[in-house]
C-alpha cells in the first residue's frame, strides 16, 4: 500500500494531474474521471486535499462493493419519504453493512451517564421577549454600515432616557415592519432570528435598552430585551430515546470504521494509503 506524497508548489492543474496514477482495489482500477467527479463532495482548502479525500472515498466504496459481490448481497433499493430511490450499489452497500456490522444496543446505564454528565445539553432553550429598531444597511456597503451604526447608537442613547421612548422611535426609524407595533418581535427562541442576533441575546441586559447596537447581515439593531424566560431541565425519561439513538449512531460509526479497516487490511490497494486519512472513511 503506497502513500501519495505532497505536491511541490505549482499551479493547480499540474498538482492534480500529477496524481493521476493508478488507483486500484484488488486489481480493479478506479477511473481518474470518477475521482474528479467525486471531488465536488469533498470541499477542501486545496484542490489536492479534495482529490485525496475523493480517492479515499471511492476506494472505500470499492472495498465494500467487492465484499458485497463476494457475499452475493442482493440489490434491494429502498425509497425515502420524498420518493428518492437508492442506486443498486448503494443498496448493496447498505445490505452488506446491515448484515455484517453488529452494533451493540446502548444500555440504560450508559444513557443515564451521558444525561448526568452533560445536564446543560438536556434543557429546554431560553426564550426572550424582544423589541428592536432596525437601521438597515447592506453588508457590501461600508459607508452605509458606518452611517447605520452611528444612527443606531444615537437612537439607543435616546431610547435609554425613558421606557416610553422606544415605541415612538421604532415607529419613526425602524426598517422592520415591527416598527409599527413598537418594534415588538414577540417571544423568540432558537432558530427564529438570524444567528448573529440570536448569539447576542444572552449577553444583553433585561428590562433596559442595550447601550450598544447588535450588528447583523441586515444592519444594526437597537435592542430591548423585555423578559428572559429561563429554560428548564428535561427529565431523563423525556430524553432517554434521543440519547440511546445518539449512542447507537456513535457505536455504529465506530463499528463501520473497524469493518472497513478489516477489509482494507486484507485487500491489495494501489496508489493511496487509507491509513493517512484524517477524517471518517465512510459517511
Amino acid at each position: 500500500m503506497s502513500t501519495l506524497e505532497a505536491p511541490a508548489a505549482c499551479a493547480v492543474k499540474p498538482a492534480i494531474a500529477g496524481r493521476r496514477r493508478r488507483i486500484a482495489v484488488n486489481g480493479r482500477v478506479i477511473a481518474p474521471g470518477d475521482i474528479a467527479r467525486e471531488t465536488q463532495n469533498h470541499p477542501a482548502e486545496r484542490p489536492v486535499e479534495a482529490w485525496l479525500a475523493a480517492a479515499r472515498a471511492l476506494v472505500v466504496r470499492e472495498l465494500l462493493l467487492q465484499e458485497a459481490e463476494r457475499l452475493a448481497i442482493p440489490a434491494e433499493p429502498a425509497e425515502d419519504a420524498a420518493g428518492r430511490r437508492e442506486t443498486d450499489d448503494e443498496a448493496r452497500i447498505r445490505g452488506l453493512v446491515e448484515r455484517e456490522v453488529a452494533t451493540p444496543e446502548a444500555s440504560e446505564a450508559e444513557a443515564r451517564r451521558i444525561y448526568e454528565a452533560s445536564p446543560a445539553r438536556f434543557r429546554t432553550p431560553d426564550l426572550y421577549e424582544v423589541s428592536h429598531i432596525l437601521l438597515a444597511a447592506p453588508p457590501s456597503d461600508a459607508d452605509a454600515r458606518t452611517a447605520a451604526e452611528a444612527e443606531a447608537r444615537r437612537i439607543a442613547a435616546a431610547a435609554r432616557r425613558g421606557a416610553d421612548r422606544f415605541a415612538p422611535l421604532a415607529a419613526a426609524f425602524s426598517a422592520c415592519p415591527s416598527g409599527q407595533t413598537g418594534g415588538h418581535l414577540g417571544q423568540i427562541g432558537p432558530g427564529q432570528t438570524v444567528p448573529e442576533f440570536e448569539r447576542a441575546l444572552p449577553g444583553l441586559p433585561v428590562g433596559e435598552v442595550a447601550p450598544d447596537p447588535v450588528e447583523t447581515r441586515y444592519g444594526f439593531h437597537v435592542v430591548l430585551v423585555e423578559r428572559r424566560i429561563a429554560g428548564r431541565a428535561l427529565p431523563f425519561e423525556a430524553v432517554r430515546g434521543a440519547i440511546g439513538a445518539w449512542l447507537a449512531a456513535r457505536a455504529r460509526h465506530v463499528a463501520v470504521r473497524q469493518y472497513i479497516s478489516m477489509l482494507a487490511g486484507r485487500a491489495e490497494i494501489e496508489g493511496i494509503d487509507l491509513a493517512a486519512a484524517d477524517g471518517p472513511l465512510v459517511q
